[in-house]
């Protein structure tokens, strides 16, 4: 299985350099609609709920304190098979074009993320897990 860098890094060889939101963001709607189109996850790294909209910690680590990134140490794109990399590409045709905000926005407008922030104060920070169930089941019925 390819791993959350991987496709970070087909992200940015695909659209170029963005903010690190932007890319934890497309990273997410990635794995939800593999869970979807091919009824199996991207990658195995978990995605947790922070106040600014979903977000893999792995990922984080490795983008921490940077605001735009063009590159991702540890990210192979070679290791997506060309099904993955289709549906990452219809992935990015259709939210690739949004900015950071607006994604935010999004997620924090769909179940997934409102379900895993239950009992947190707006702002407040948490990290419990939106489970792979919850984007499959939220992301199919749309």
């Amino acid at each position: 299985m390819a791993n959350v860098f991987d496709v970070a890094c087909y992200i940015l060889e695909k659209q170029g350099e963005m903010t690190a939101m932007k890319l934890q963001k497309l990273v997410y709607y990635a794995q939800a609609w593999s869970l979807v189109w091919d009824e199996s996850p991207l990658f195995s790294e978990q995605i947790q709920a922070w106040a600014n909209g979903p977000v893999v910690p792995a990922l984080y680590e490795k983008h921490r304190g940077q605001f735009k990134l063009a590159i991702i140490d540890g990210g192979d794109a070679g290791n997506l098979s060309d099904n993955q990399k289709d549906t990452i590409d219809k992935v990015l045709e259709f939210y690739g074009n949004h900015n950071s905000h607006w994604l935010s926005d999004l997620t924090h407008s769909e179940s997934p993320w409102i379900d895993a922030r239950e009992g947190l104060h707006s702002g407040e920070r948490g990290r419990k897990e939106i489970s792979l169930a919850a984007m499959a089941e939220y992301y199919e019925g749309l």
